[in-house]
């Protein structure tokens, strides 16, 4: 509700601000996901009144479950050293002289396609686009892990402020309960960014798809019971 997306609001913007300041936001990426995503969350919300959301949310957590098992072996691989790195079909990749991504209309596309989804199903299931944005900038970029996640709560908190605003207008935004709910949030965005400096990225990657397989978990066992 609005109340939990102020709370990934500030939460996410905390991150994406560290992450900016240390140069591994690609805020020009995050600028066209929060774009479509905000567009297209809308359409989720409406969709959410008419279909069966307890099936929806049965596939997505398949889905999710799937994503999840790659991004952990795919992170197994190269702590093992096995190069995964055949970027020939890779939409989007970072020049590392200028340390910018090369935008090309392939890149622009996958770029537009992840925030789509992350904000359809967003307003479609309730669920954070970081689980269609990380994965979907793995898969079509080759930026480093942490560049990755900080990008993606770029785009959280773009799009979440825009639901905030919305509930706000429209009177559904309890603040009383918000503002505390918020303040815990911020807290565990504090002590999770003490824990990220101390691990390697494969090993960031490893921890983000363990706990994608655990919300893909609940989400089905919540679809099936």
């Amino acid at each position: 509700g609005p109340v939990a997306l102020l709370a990934v609001a500030i939460a996410s913007s905390l991150g994406a601000g560290m992450g900016l300041r240390c140069g591994i936001l690609r805020y020009k990426a995050a600028a066209v996901m929060s774009a479509f995503g905000l567009l297209l969350a809308p359409l989720g919300l409406w969709l959410a009144t008419q279909l069966p959301t307890r099936w929806l949310s049965a596939a997505f957590a398949i889905v999710l479950f799937y994503v999840a098992i790659s991004m952990y072996m795919r992170a197994h691989r190269e702590m093992k050293g096995v190069a995964n790195d055949d970027s020939s079909g890779t939409p989007c990749l970072l020049d590392v002289t200028r340390g910018q991504l090369v935008w090309t209309l392939p890149c622009f596309r996958a770029m537009v396609l992840a925030g789509s989804v992350a904000g359809f199903l967003s307003g479609l299931l309730g669920v954070g686009g970081g689980f269609v944005i990380v994965p979907s900038l793995r898969h079509a970029t080759n930026l480093p892990i942490k560049s990755i996640v900080a990008t993606s709560l770029g785009v959280i908190t773009l799009v979440s402020l825009g639901g905030v605003a919305a509930a706000t207008l429209v009177g559904t935004m309890n603040w009383i309960v918000a503002l505390p709910f918020a303040a815990g949030a911020l807290a565990g965005m504090l002590s999770g960014r003490q824990f990220a400096h101390q691990i390697s990225g494969p090993r960031l990657q490893q921890a983000f798809s363990v706990f994608a397989l655990i919300v893909a978990l609940s989400m089905l066992l919540s679809a099936l019971i």
